[in-house]
């Protein structure tokens, strides 16, 4: 996927590209995600019997692609966001809506579950989970109609809570999440690949744990809604007093389930810190898996960013300072954003033109919340560009309109569909002050 902008940049002088060396690093960072490369890495010789591949997310119809292109055509059926599909030998791609799922989501569903119960001990099943997976696989508990998970996902993407907390109500309203996508499956053997787009690359978050075992309970789910002062549907509340049909962690219909990670965050940051360390930079990396609201982490990192720049000398090497992870958008008052442009924002109104400092902030998946935007790019400029254009940044940021802000001045990243999503990518370019303000 790497194409956007060409590896010569890094032989020109810094001070003259400091935004398209950070886009290098963010489309590198991407490439190393890409299930055709690493697929081809970790799947086995293709069983004989009946094989049937299913999967549900951002990267399934990528992933299937790549299936096939080891094993020829197959048997099957994945799941994807509108736009992400893929032309295939033999499995069927079914797009559908993303974050909010639609009733194109809810059939698809159903067929994957009919699909799957009744397959016997020579049966196997290879499942493909990526980020999306949650929205995309929608089947709600006996009594709750589409509108009621839509409500229900309309509301937890507001509140501002962690993705983890998010799942675990989730999964106490569905037919499919928290194991029991694996459970319909027994006892034919399944494989899972997954990959990861949640901090800590807890398989029982991505995609809401569908092919293993879940530990926690409907009074948890409660709480959730407690803490976060959420507003459901009556019918939602009482359904979750219910007893839940997640799948213990010590099922038996879990036994014949192998389930493995094949791309996580740290792997792509890993690949960005290689590239910018073999080109003489020196990489600061804070982690993958860091969470918290998107605009308070935008001041502290750019705050880090202006403490690591004041020991710089003017000799020194240029630092890049890198982080993944997933953070949230409490979004109440109808703007236009997500984490990585309301992040980006955020640290352009910290720094406030300060020299010498640039970065970018994107989704590996090219959707940024609901928008078909990546992410944004920052840099000395940004705020005196906005100034210029009678723009308030700080009245952009209260609104939660972040994209909208960045589309105003030019500095949005749009990609198109990765057709992988390894969670977001944040890389700081930070140069001695005494250098030019680009």
């Amino acid at each position: 996927m790497i194409g956007y902008y060409n590896k010569n940049i890094w032989r020109k002088n810094i001070e003259e590209n400091p935004k398209e060396i950070l886009r290098l690093l963010f489309d590198t960072a991407v490439d190393a995600a890409d299930p055709m490369k690493v697929i081809p890495l970790v799947l086995p010789e293709k069983p004989s019997g009946r094989v049937v591949v299913i999967g549900a997310g951002k990267a399934s119809a990528r992933m299937a692609e790549a299936v096939e292109s080891v094993w020829g055509a197959c048997d099957g059926l994945v799941i994807t966001r509108y736009g992400y599909s893929r032309k295939l030998l033999g499995i069927r791609v079914v797009e559908a809506a993303h974050p909010i799922p639609d009733i194109e989501g809810l059939k698809a569903t159903k067929e994957i579950i009919s699909i799957v119960n009744g397959l016997g001990k020579g049966d196997f099943v290879l499942s493909l989970i990526s980020g999306g997976g949650s929205s995309l696989l929608c089947a709600p508990i006996d009594g709750l109609s589409l509108n009621d998970k839509q409500a229900v996902n309309q509301a937890l993407l507001s509140s501002g809570a962690p993705i983890g907390s998010m799942n675990i109500v989730r999964k106490h309203l569905s037919k499919i999440k928290g194991g029991q996508l694996a459970a319909y499956c027994y006892p034919a053997k399944m494989l899972n690949l997954s990959i990861s787009d949640v901090p800590g690359d807890s398989l029982s978050d991505i995609a809401s744990g569908v092919t293993c075992g879940e530990n926690s309970s409907s009074k948890d789910a409660l709480e959730i809604i407690r803490r976060f002062k959420l507003e459901f549907p009556r019918n939602v509340m009482t359904a979750l007093t219910k007893k839940s049909s997640v799948v213990p962690l010590n099922d038996h219909r879990l036994k014949y389930v192998q389930n493995n990670i094949i791309s996580a965050p740290f792997q792509s940051l890993n690949a960005a810190r290689e590239l910018a360390s073999s080109k003489g930079y020196r990489v600061e990396l804070l982690g993958d898996s860091l969470e918290g609201e998107a605009k308070e982490e935008g001041v502290k990192q750019s705050e880090l960013a202006l403490r690591l720049q004041a020991k710089l000398k003017v000799s020194d090497a240029p630092i890049i300072l890198l982080s993944g992870g997933e953070f949230t958008v409490s979004n109440n008052k109808g703007g236009v954003g997500g984490p990585n442009a309301e992040f980006a924002l955020a640290a352009a109104i910290h720094l406030n033109g300060r020299a010498g400092i640039s970065l970018i902030c994107c989704d590996t998946d090219g959707v940024d919340g609901g928008a078909e935007v990546a992410g944004a790019v920052i840099g000395p400029r940004t705020i005196s560009k906005a100034v210029k254009k009678g723009l308030d940044p700080l009245r952009f940021l209260m609104l939660n309109d972040s994209h909208n802000f960045f589309k105003r001045i030019g500095d949005q990243v749009v990609t198109g569909p990765t057709l992988t999503n390894v969670n977001d990518f944040r890389a700081f370019l930070i140069r001695p002050t005494e250098r030019k303000n680009l």
